[in-house]
């Protein structure tokens, strides 16, 4: 099978294309390489592909539209994972413009090309983030997600709406998988176990919001792009019987189908940072503050629809995640 994925330099875009690969498909990887993070990472991530005979890279931007449109007319793509996005919280409060091309008109441009090219399934990515200022745990895909608190949140949540439009209109299968709290090896360096790991080994301070009283559903990287892989040999139908009054807003009449993927299982954030450094071996330096914007309080995942559908369960515990990526980072990082 033939999959486009985007973001493929990403941290979890290279899992994925990785895992494809060694189940047998063939896969194009797009990716704009931009600087919002080290780009030699990105490239180090690429580099573990280049000689693999069913792996090609482009350098391509999905807000460009004539450039993604020529891309998918020339390969004809049976499925696509569309990682590209771009992230982070706290730099879309800074520089909304970023997220508003990437991840509003890239998402439109990714589902214009499977719409024009009789693709059989897009998968998305969104985000645990859509959850905005919702309290009752764990989250559910039957729960209202009408209120981010980040306009990153908010572009994740539109491509949700973005997705099901094209369900319903061309009858283009859709799946949207929320993430949680994703790391590991070869993980974001905008991302707090990154980040942790870094400032700890060099001494450096580390800041703890909310005072240390968070939690997350961390997630290791394997068991998200097992749950990505899964999630994309189960292309929806729709439900005729579906409606609005009585269904589930994560399902519809059309073929379209958002499910959580994360650990289903939160840990209090001073838990994580106790097990980096029982794993380094060294005392993190703690400076300790208050909730900072765009930031909830807790995240936590409730998978049985994924479960149900695909039989996922992340299988990875805390312990043995932050292992493997302190093991990692000082590899790469001599």
């Amino acid at each position: 099978m033939k999959y486009l994925v985007t973001g493929a330099a990403g941290f979890i875009g290279a899992a994925t294309c990785k895992k494809l690969l060694a189940d047998g498909h063939v896969v194009v990887g797009i990716d704009n390489l931009n600087d919002y993070y080290d780009v030699n990472l990105k490239l180090t991530r690429l580099a573990q592909f280049k000689n693999h005979k069913d792996f090609t890279f482009l350098k391509l931007d999905i807000s460009e539209r004539s450039a993604m449109s020529g891309l998918f007319k020339a390969q004809q793509f049976d499925k696509v994972i569309h990682l590209a996005a771009q992230a982070g919280v706290r730099y879309s409060i800074e520089n909304p413009d970023a997220y508003a091309d990437s991840n509003l008109v890239g998402h439109l441009n990714v589902l214009e090309g499977c719409r024009h090219n009789k693709v059989r399934h897009l998968v998305y990515a969104s985000s645990s983030s859509v959850y905005g200022l919702n309290e009752k745990t764990p989250f559910e895909t039957m729960d209202s997600v009408d209120h981010p608190v980040s306009f990153y949140a908010a572009t994740k949540k539109a491509n949700e709406l973005m997705a099901h439009s094209y369900s319903h209109l061309y009858r283009l299968p859709t799946t949207g998988l929320r993430f949680f709290t994703v790391y590991g090896p070869w993980g974001r360096p905008d991302m707090a176990p990154y980040i942790f790991t870094k400032k700890i080994l060099a001494g450096d301070t580390i800041d703890i919001n909310n005072n240390g009283d968070m939690w997350r559903d961390f997630t290791y990287i394997d068991d998200i792009v097992e749950g990505i892989v899964l999630a994309a040999d189960i292309i929806p139908k729709g439900n005729p019987d579906w409606s609005v009054e009585s269904g589930s807003p994560a399902t519809s009449s059309a073929p379209y189908t958002v499910y959580n993927i994360g650990h289903g299982s939160p840990i209090n954030l001073m838990k994580f940072i106790e097990a980096i450094e029982t794993e380094l071996d060294l005392k993190a330096v703690k400076n300790f503050r208050e909730m900072q914007p765009g930031d909830v309080y807790k995240t936590y995942a409730d998978t049985q629809d994924l479960f149900k559908a695909t039989g996922y369960k992340a299988k990875v515990g805390v312990e043995q995640g932050v292992s493997e990526l302190i093991k990692w980072y000082k590899d790469f990082y001599k």
